[in-house]
């Protein structure tokens, strides 16, 4: 679904996902009211949000749809905001929100298609510019390393996931190799993990991970995931 409430940005996206075989719009909304109300009707895969309109804006439109879809993590609505601006409150307000992706508005083409396909098969999406943007933005705010139960409760399952083998010491590479992904895809969730627990680096993602007690001293590392066949 797409959601803008610029007619002429809507058309051009319609033009350019339905040449994609394996990607259909089945609506669009110009508004955050409508998208909420038409993504309780279809359920879409995917919603590429705005996050600046009229009334209800694409965070709050996000947050929204994000709470009342009772499907869980693995089968829910998952949003890509997209935006203009490189870094700001909205963008990170859009991420604690639940949003599984940005994506600024003058991406080529081909980064549209990707981040659709990546995020509908359950994976983040971000762009670099934004995600260097927020790491900085939130690197400088005060805190301690140790998470809430709150903010722990923020990551998704494969975020946990990342966060785990962080502090077991593997790297990006290690990590990809472990759960079967891109190293791309790695990076990306360690970026978000960085921003929702407002951590500075992977040293403090290290010491939040066994201060809360998400992993305990001396245990292993889980298995590798199971490769495809």
């Amino acid at each position: 679904m797409l959601v803008d409430d610029q007619p002429l940005v809507r058309a051009g996206l319609v033009m350019l996902l339905e040449t994609e075989p394996d990607i259909e719009v089945v609506a669009e909304a110009d508004d955050g009211a409508a998208a909420v109300a038409r993504a309780a009707e279809l359920h879409p895969d995917v919603v590429l949000m705005d996050v600046r309109m009229p009334g209800v804006d694409g965070v709050e439109a996000t947050r929204r749809i994000i709470d009342a879809d009772p499907a869980g993590d693995d089968h829910a609505t998952k949003i890509i905001i997209l935006t203009t601006y490189h870094v700001d409150e909205a963008v990170y307000a859009a991420l604690r929100a639940g949003a599984s992706g940005f994506l600024l508005k003058d991406a080529v083409p081909r980064e549209l298609v990707d981040a659709v396909r990546t995020v509908a098969s359950g994976e983040a999406w971000l762009d670099p510019t934004v995600a260097k943007g927020l790491i900085r933005e939130f690197a400088n705010r005060p805190g301690g390393t140790a998470p809430t139960a709150t903010e722990l409760g923020q990551l998704t399952t494969r975020e946990r996931e990342v966060l785990v083998l962080v502090a077991h010491g593997l790297s990006n590479p290690e990590i990809a190799a472990h759960l079967v992904v891109g190293e791309a895809t790695v990076k990306t969730h360690l970026g978000r993990i960085l921003m929702k627990l407002g951590l500075r680096d992977r040293a403090q993602a290290i010491a939040a991970a066994y201060h809360s007690g998400l992993v305990q001293p001396g245990s292993p590392p889980p298995p590798p995931a199971g490769r495809p066949s």
